[in-house]
């Protein structure tokens, strides 16, 4: 499997098959938000999208980066989602990096979004579908996020190999400049078990895949 690495910004063209990876905490909150019952999660393009599909649908739960805001219901938080029942709820999404990878390569055959507790599953993803080739975007920190860059890198190599140590992933992980700042209360919304919970290694048995359905990119969990 022939694999690139990303930001953004460095997307000329539109893969074939992308795993867009967001440790800290877009795509750690998104599997939370399913292992909580969350049928599916729309990623929006702007809060204000965000916020306009809210009011169409009263009944779907609103999420963003940051401290919470008028509108809202959730922010980017897995400490702080995981005892929200979300039992057949749509989820709203927008963060920073996240969102903005996935809607960069809407128009792939394939979009995975990833962390550190679906890694497995997203592997084997990868490994059902046979590419050749993977592009896989690091969403933060216009590429250069180590948390994501890792996470990326043990995705890839589980891919191709069936044992892979993961410990030097998660330490580069957890000595990210995210994990220091979520730590250090730097960023906002962030509760104290957010780093921990964005480190623990193939939490979830699904990988999660985000398709377009008519306008909106949708992102669904899929058993593995």
């Amino acid at each position: 499997m022939d694999t690139h690495f990303l930001g953004i910004d460095d997307l000329a063209e539109v893969p074939s098959v992308a795993v867009v990876v967001d440790v800290m905490r877009a795509y750690t909150v998104a599997a939370w938000a399913f292992a909580q019952g969350a049928e599916k999660i729309v990623l929006a393009e702007s809060l204000d999208a965000a916020l306009a599909l809210k009011a169409r649908h009263p009944d779907w739960i609103a999420l963003k980066d940051g401290a919470s805001a008028p509108g809202f219901d959730a922010v980017n938080s897995p400490g702080l989602l995981r005892s929200v029942d979300l039992a057949g709820r749509t989820v709203v999404q927008k963060t920073t990096a996240g969102t903005v990878g996935a809607l960069a390569v809407k128009d792939a055959q394939l979009v995975l979004c990833a962390g550190f507790v679906v890694a497995e599953a997203t592997a084997r993803a990868l490994r059902a579908r046979g590419s050749d080739s993977v592009t896989f975007v690091v969403t933060g920190e216009d590429g250069q996020a180590d948390e994501d860059l890792a996470c990326a890198q043990y995705i890839a190599r589980r891919a191709n190999e069936p044992v892979t140590d993961a410990d030097e992933f998660l330490r580069r992980g957890a000595a990210s400049r995210a994990a220091a700042e979520l730590a250090e209360g730097v960023r906002q919304g962030v509760h104290p078990d957010d780093v921990a919970l964005c480190l623990e290694l193939d939490r979830f048995p699904f990988a999660m895949v985000a398709a377009l359905e008519r306008s909106l990119m949708v992102l669904r969990p899929h058993a593995m």
